[in-house]
């Protein structure tokens, strides 16, 4: 990686929402740190973007996530840290595997805080920088059947909101921001084994437009950025009906989903 004056670390940054960063942030002039277990992925994309150092690591692993709290701590020229990296999965949650469920939250809540931390501590005495934090519109609810993404995407809203209000206490300059995207055009769904074909067109978004929102909130010092006026009628409506009626509509929902057919 070339010397630039402001460098920023994407975790996830092999495909989707943390690839469509790179390449607008290496438009940018920002120098570039990108992170995800897929080498052959990253080193092709800093080939074409030019100034970008790769870091190959799975954050679900403790030994990987304790060298990216340490690139972070130790690069005085960090200015942005987007926590990308996640997956989901599908099913009822006392049938899916384990194994998925601990990794979802070791990435999504641990690895969060723990990168979150390293990036704040650093940036706090300059007084300048930012963090992102990949959120989803999912996380001002809940969707049975795909629980552990709704909560671990809740808590992530709340993490970044109260981060944000120590900052604002302190006076500080940095930043923090939940970027809360909609469907998404991107690995995610295919990894997670689900289809698109079912979901109408209009409520698909595109990275690059997602990433362009992001850094306009940013800017503008916004804490939550939810992406598309579909998705923000939609949160909008959530929050002005009662609990009550929400959780009955899911419940029905679900009934219905496991009603045999011809019933």
């Amino acid at each position: 990686m070339n010397q630039s004056e402001r460098v920023a670390l994407i975790t996830g940054a092999s495909s989707g929402i943390g690839e469509a960063f790179a390449r607008r942030l290496a438009r940018d002039g920002y120098g570039l740190i990108l992170v995800a277990r897929r080498r052959e992925q990253l080193e092709k994309l800093a080939r074409e973007l030019g100034n970008a150092e790769v870091i190959v690591a799975d954050l679900t692993v403790p030994e990987d996530l304790a060298r990216i709290e340490a690139r972070i701590s130790n690069e005085p020229r960090l200015d942005l840290l987007v926590n990308n990296a996640g997956f989901g999965t599908k099913g009822v949650f006392w049938e899916t595997p384990l194994e998925g469920q601990q990794r979802m939250y070791d990435l999504h809540v641990i690895a969060t805080m723990r990168l979150t931390r390293a990036a704040v501590a650093a940036m706090v005495p300059r007084n300048r920088g930012g963090v992102i934090n990949v959120s989803s519109v999912a996380g001002f609810g809940q969707a049975p059947g795909n629980i552990s993404y709704c909560a671990t995407k809740t808590w992530m809203n709340s993490f970044t909101e109260g981060l944000d209000l120590e900052l604002r206490g302190r006076g500080s300059g940095v930043r923090v921001q939940a970027l809360c995207p909609g469907f998404t055009y991107s690995e995610f769904h295919e990894v997670m084994g689900m289809s698109r074909d079912p979901i109408p067109k209009f409520m698909w978004l595109q990275a690059a437009d997602v990433v362009d929102q992001s850094l306009r909130g940013l800017e503008r010092g916004k804490v939550y950025v939810i992406t598309g006026g579909f998705y923000r009628f939609i949160v909008a409506l959530e929050k002005l009906t009662p609990r009550r009626l929400r959780s009955a509509a899911l419940v029905a929902a679900g009934r219905r989903r496991r009603k045999p057919a011809g019933k």
